[in-house]
């Protein structure tokens, strides 16, 4: 386990140093507990709203090769952090607001207030492109017709037939979409909650098709190329869950360097939580588990689409806890199920 989170624990101690910093040299002694303080309640709120990020990751992780493994915590860490945490909300900004990427980074440094209004406003396309991306990533897992696993016996058997149609979850995730914004979002937002959301969905399906390209024919020689269409997946995945998060992050506090500085510690061990699942085999020794994380994707693509109503407002605390019951409700089966059939194979389905 030290090596996995090796990386996390070193960068954790640079955040909270660099927090520290900044805080005692905007406001002496009582500034820099305070950003210290902060700083450590985001890390541990992104780590525990993310769980079944890092479940679902690793289902992703476990068929690449070591070479993107690695470069999902060194690269993948500076995308995270530095590109889905600071630079991709700055520039959500600076195209919904009309502004200048420069002035947006001036205004996130010197009037954080303005800029975390600006954010909020963008609050609705953001949640439109998340909710369609995660609502297509829990479709496809949930109606695979080659799944042959299943928690929820009946009904999964039955969604993995329908999933035999094709490019049904794109028509489910499309109607979704279409009646959220019909029914829940304001006129004059309309276009662009749309125009996001079609974007999150075709982002998905385009990442999809490329990967099962890549993976057709000649893996040996493709193995780079999917390797990489899966590491930009999981990059993808990742902003999906992190932009609605940074948003929440201002409700605590409206300090950029250090709502980065907490993202960052979160994002780390979320990242090494992933590798610590794909190397100790957890989703093979816990049937259910994947089937609990998508459940949770799929209740927080739900969360997201209504939240694009300035009238739904639901708690991330919320969120995580329904996240965190999927989890652990799919723990627990599949340690009933390990019980009952001590003698069958991972794998094997069960109602």
């Amino acid at each position: 386990m030290r090596g996995e989170f090796a990386f996390s624990f070193g960068l954790t101690a640079v955040c909270l140093i660099g927090a520290g910093y900044y805080g005692f040299s905007t406001g002496g002694v009582p500034a820099m507990l305070s950003f210290l303080l902060i700083a450590a309640i985001l890390g541990v709120m992104e780590v525990s709203l993310s769980f079944d990020n890092a479940v679902v990751n690793a289902s992703v992780l476990r068929n690449m090769t070591p070479l993107w493994q690695r470069r999902f915590l060194t690269w993948g860490i500076a995308i995270a952090v530095f590109g889905m945490r600071f630079l991709f909300p700055i520039v959500i900004v600076a195209i919904i607001a009309g502004l200048g990427f420069g002035e947006v980074v001036r205004m996130a440094f010197a009037d954080p207030e303005a800029y975390s209004r600006n954010l909020e406003a963008a609050h609705v396309p953001i949640s439109a492109f998340g909710g369609a991306f995660l609502m297509m990533v829990f479709l496809k897992y949930l109606m695979d017709p080659e799944k042959d696993v299943h928690w929820f016996g009946v009904l999964e058997e039955r969604l993995a037939k329908i999933g035999r149609l094709e490019a049904i979850q794109i028509f489910i995730t499309g109607t979704l979409l279409l009646l959220a914004v019909n029914f829940l979002v304001a006129p004059e937002e309309r276009l662009s909650a749309l125009t996001s959301g079609m974007v999150g969905l075709l982002t998905y399906v385009l990442i999809d098709a490329l990967g099962g390209l890549f993976d057709a024919d000649n893996i040996a020689a493709n193995a780079g190329k999917a390797g990489a269409m899966s590491f930009l997946y999981l990059e993808v995945l990742d902003a999906s869950f992190s932009l609605d998060g940074v948003i929440g992050a201002f409700a605590i506090t409206k300090d950029v360097v250090v709502i980065a500085a907490g993202l960052a510690i979160g994002a780390a061990f979320v990242r090494s939580l992933t590798l610590l699942l794909v190397r100790k085999g957890t989703l093979q020794q816990y049937i259910f588990l994947e089937h609990g994380a998508h459940y949770g994707i799929g209740s927080l693509a739900i969360i997201m689409l209504l939240s694009m109503s300035h009238d739904i407002h639901i708690p991330e605390v919320i969120t995580g806890l329904i996240g965190l019951a999927f989890i652990v409700g799919a723990v627990l089966w599949s340690l009933r199920h390990r019980r009952i059939y001590p003698n069958q194979a991972d794998g094997e389905p069960s109602a």
